[in-house]
């Protein structure tokens, strides 16, 4: 069976015990495909990858949000009514 695998880094169970740290670092910055019985089992992201990532998705849904309103009713309004 094959599997994707979305990482360049990848590394088995057994590794990360012997040593997370060096296993974290092999991945440079990016996430590590961690594999138990040459399957995908997780992935292993640095703090500031998924810090990252969060912040990305945090604006994907504040645009979707913004998008969603700016195609509600407008009420026009003045500067006196204000």
């Amino acid at each position: 069976m094959t599997h994707v695998i979305l990482a360049e880094v990848t590394a088995s169970v057994s590794e990360l015990k012997k040593n997370p740290m060096r296993t974290v670092a092999a991945g440079e910055g990016f996430p590590v495909a961690i594999l138990n019985h040459n399957e995908p089992a997780f992935y292993c992201v640095p703090s500031k990858a998924f810090e990252a990532m969060l912040d990305r998705l945090e604006d994907i849904e504040l645009n979707a949000l913004a998008d969603e309103r700016a195609g509600e009713k407008r009420i026009p309004v003045t500067l006196d009514e204000l």
